[in-house]
């Protein structure tokens, strides 16, 4: 299987993410349950994961890092620290539900800076427009995740300084590819998942914590038992119930990988494969790709139509063909209605580290054949 669709999922892993869940199952119970050597080995594997991530993003203390389920876990924990029912939160065209339902259900009054796709000025200018007093929180995707559109991010964390509103980043098609940092951006909060440019396993992801946050789930911290509520500190505030200490490990070893191999190059590559596949396609005139003209605000994402031909129907075509790519409306319906393309949806092809030119060229002759 040619595997293009690292935007869900990092399928291909880095050996070391297999060994290190493969030795935690093995080796490890849980961080702060005890003295013996297998919930030290808990604790310390923990502790390394936070310290890596602490590394990578800019964060002032490991303790600043908070282990979640996934991304959608993180962003609801942002989401509900700062919105309450009424507030108002200021977002881009291009969220993703697990921003989307999130703001609904804390009852906030949502405004979109909606700015064209790949006009990175004129999303600054919707953010600059609607970031005025009473704006509780504003959200904002990093990378698109239907378009690889890379938002203006540095810019609007600065508006947002300017202006004392907190602002939480949606990371999850950021990290380990777009430069992601906590201190220069001063963001209230950064979420992440560790199964897609981390490299870790499903079931993994990260907040990064610029301040105070209330917990959403309650129990168990491994510290201070005798207190009734959550601990006041973090990590512990934040972290309820029993670690995923194999995702835990595997997490910490995919985010050694990106940081030996560096996020810069890893880009880098997937680009060059985003500019072969866009180059072998161009004279399909089948096929109408959504392309940015600026090559430094797309990452290596790209959707793409086929003409009279259903999204899903062209992704079952191409799985029939051995090739996995993701149709749809992958999950950011007001992404595809900011781009017009809500009707139909897109194809959405998305590279990692580990493809390959070999990858593109399967890619293209499949497309070929399309009926």
């Amino acid at each position: 299987m040619t595997f293009l669709d690292s935007a869900a999922t990092t399928l291909i892993k880095p050996y070391e993410v297999y060994r290190a869940v493969n030795m935690a199952v093995r080796t490890m119970a849980s961080p702060g349950r005890g003295a013996y050597r297998a919930a030290e080995a808990a604790a310390e594997a923990a502790y390394e994961c936070r310290r890596c991530a602490a590394e990578l993003f800019g964060v002032d203390s490991p303790e600043k890092v908070v282990i979640c389920f996934n991304a959608t876990h993180a962003l609801n924990i942002a989401i509900k620290t700062h919105i309450r029912p009424g507030d108002t939160a200021v977002i881009s065209g291009y969220e993703h539900n697990s921003v989307l339902r999130p703001l609904k259900a804390a009852g906030a009054r949502i405004q979109t800076a909606a700015s064209p796709l790949f006009d990175a000025g004129a999303a600054l200018e919707a953010y600059d427009r609607l970031l005025r007093p009473g704006v509780r929180a504003a959200v904002i995707n990093h990378v698109s995740n239907v378009f690889g559109f890379i938002l203006p991010v540095g810019e609007i964390a600065r508006l947002c300084r300017e202006r004392d509103i907190p602002l939480i980043i949606d990371a999850s098609q950021a990290a380990g590819t777009v430069e992601t940092d906590m201190t220069s951006l001063g963001a209230s909060f950064i979420a992440m998942p560790g199964h897609k440019g981390l490299y870790g396993p499903q079931g993994t992801g990260l907040l990064l914590c610029g301040g105070s946050a209330e917990p959403i789930i309650e129990g168990g911290s491994g510290s201070n038992s005798r207190l009734d509520e959550m601990p006041e500190w973090l990590p512990d505030r934040l972290e309820a119930g029993t670690h995923n200490m194999p995702g835990i490990a595997g997490l910490r070893a995919g985010m050694e990988f990106v940081k030996k191999t560096g996020s810069a190059n890893i880009l880098r590559h997937e680009r060059e494969l985003l500019k072969q596949t866009a180059e072998a396609l161009r004279d399909n005139e089948r096929i109408r790709m959504y392309l940015s003209d600026d090559p430094s605000l797309q990452s290596g994402v790209l959707s793409f139509s086929v003409k009279d031909m259903d999204s899903e129907r062209a992704a079952a075509f191409l799985a029939r063909e051995g090739i996995a790519v993701r149709a749809g409306l992958h999950c950011a319906p007001l992404a595809h209605v900011t781009a017009g393309t809500d009707a139909q949806g897109t194809v959405r092809i998305s590279f990692c580290a580990f493809n390959t030119k070999k990858d593109v060229e399967r890619l293209v002759r499949a497309l070929k054949k399309i009926e």
